[in-house]
């Protein structure tokens, strides 16, 4: 249970860094009293966090752990280029964290529960869940969000701004992409030669189809951007 939760937590923490959910606990933060939106934030991610590990727990009882480690790891590669890609809040998110009206608690819970579901943290959840001690995997999962948004929230209350989240991004992508290769090495330790060829096309397709999508996003911005600030000036 312990190894567990602690990997849960590393995983998590490092999920979070630079989600839109930092952004928004960030944006309410600088709002509202920062323990109410804590608080909010901890109830929508336990709630959250208890949906996903349900499904994980008992899709891992159907899968044998060999083929659930190489599965975990080929989704810790595109949770790596999920993060390199980045994350920001749309204009009805933004819209949203700044009109909150009187229950603040209750609004924050509500958008943080909505704003998760899908997102990279709960798909994360599951895929740990699926082999490890689901009790553990819950209470890590749980901490290591909530303690990435606790950090926005900090961060946000003295620096005013953002954190840096390019730099960030790449060292958590950096990450992921050492516990994807390390769970397929557990994977395909002993494995037939059909299934490591199969797994490695797998990883590469899976990389190289990511890394032209982000390639693709990153010039389109890059031409977005002077055009917007051509509008502006």
């Amino acid at each position: 249970m312990i190894a567990a939760m602690l990997l849960s937590f590393g995983v998590i923490f490092v999920a979070e860094l630079g989600d839109k959910s930092q952004l928004m606990a960030m944006t309410y933060a600088l709002r509202y009293r920062w323990w109410v939106v804590l608080l909010a934030i901890t109830a929508a991610t336990t709630a959250v966090h208890a949906v996903s590990v349900f499904f994980g727990h008992f899709l891992g009882m159907s899968i044998p752990s060999d083929t659930m480690s190489i599965l975990a790891g080929l989704a810790m590669l595109v949770f790596g280029l999920w993060t390199i890609r980045g994350d920001h809040l749309d204009d009805a998110e933004a819209a949203k964290a700044e009109r909150v009206g009187a229950s603040v608690f209750l609004a924050v819970m509500s958008s943080f529960f909505l704003a998760e579901l899908g997102d990279k943290t709960m798909l994360a959840t599951i895929t740990l869940s699926t082999n490890n001690d689901w009790l553990g995997v819950w209470i890590g999962s749980t901490i290591g969000m909530v303690a990435a948004d606790a950090l926005a929230i900090a961060v946000g209350a003295l620096l005013g701004k953002h954190l840096p989240e390019r730099t960030i991004a790449r060292a958590a992508a950096a990450l992921f992409f050492g516990f994807g290769a390390w769970l397929l090495w557990t994977g395909l330790a002993g494995a037939g030669a059909v299934t490591v060829i199969a797994t490695l096309t797998a990883a590469v397709v899976l990389l190289g189809i990511g890394t032209a999508y982000i390639i693709r996003l990153r010039r389109a911005d890059d031409v977005r951007q002077p055009r917007d600030e051509s509008v502006r000036t």
